[in-house]
């Protein structure tokens, strides 16, 4: 197991919670935990996107207890959930206060649609580049348009989508051979390469 400082869980996560603006977080944290601090790889990142995707809570805050606790034990996770928490408190308070006063909310709708509008494309070059390491097949991007039909074309809820889809998956990848027999097999084309 990978260990890093507390402190330095703390700061990075802190970081990240603070420049992470518009909604598209995982791209952010891909970049401060796979890029910048090479504390995971893209595959093992995507690993703990999608159990984060399949528990209650948000993205963010899910990945970064996963991070924590991968890196730091219980005090990392701790530490990861509060640091990435603070920014947004200290930044959501105070654009509620300003969103409050009616002359400056004309000026708070636009400069929130534009973020959004920012935070989508990065979101969508993140999964860009995950999507081409982790998959690779057919297969694989069947499951992801199935995935994304069920939820946006279907309105399926995501728990629905994720037992149907990795049903489907599961059934596609389950082992073709049962572990005893993988041992007969082997030893038969052992025999055969001698001939």
């Amino acid at each position: 197991m990978r260990k890093a400082s507390v402190i330095d869980i703390f700061l990075t996560f802190l970081q990240i919670g603070a420049i992470s603006f518009g909604g598209g977080v995982v791209a952010y944290l891909r970049d401060g935990l796979v890029r910048n601090k090479k504390w995971f790889g893209d595959v093992e990142f995507l690993e703990l996107t999608s159990i984060s995707n399949t528990l209650p809570g948000l993205n963010a805050t899910n990945i970064a207890i996963l991070a924590g606790d991968r890196l730091g034990g219980w005090p990392g996770a701790s530490l990861a959930l509060i640091a990435m928490c603070i920014p947004a408190f200290i930044f959501m308070t105070a654009a509620g206060v300003v969103y409050g006063e009616a002359h400056a909310r004309p000026l708070a709708s636009a400069a929130l649609r534009g973020v959004a509008a920012a935070a989508t494309g990065l979101l969508a070059a993140t999964w860009f580049k995950i999507g081409k390491k982790s998959l690779r097949g057919f297969y694989d991007a069947f499951f992801v348009m199935a995935a994304i039909l069920g939820i946006n074309y279907f309105k399926w809820g995501v728990p629905i989508t994720l037992l149907a889809v990795g049903a489907l998956a599961i059934f596609t990848y389950r082992p073709t051979t049962t572990p005893a027999e993988k041992p007969a097999q082997e030893e038969e084309q052992w025999i055969n390469s001698l001939h």
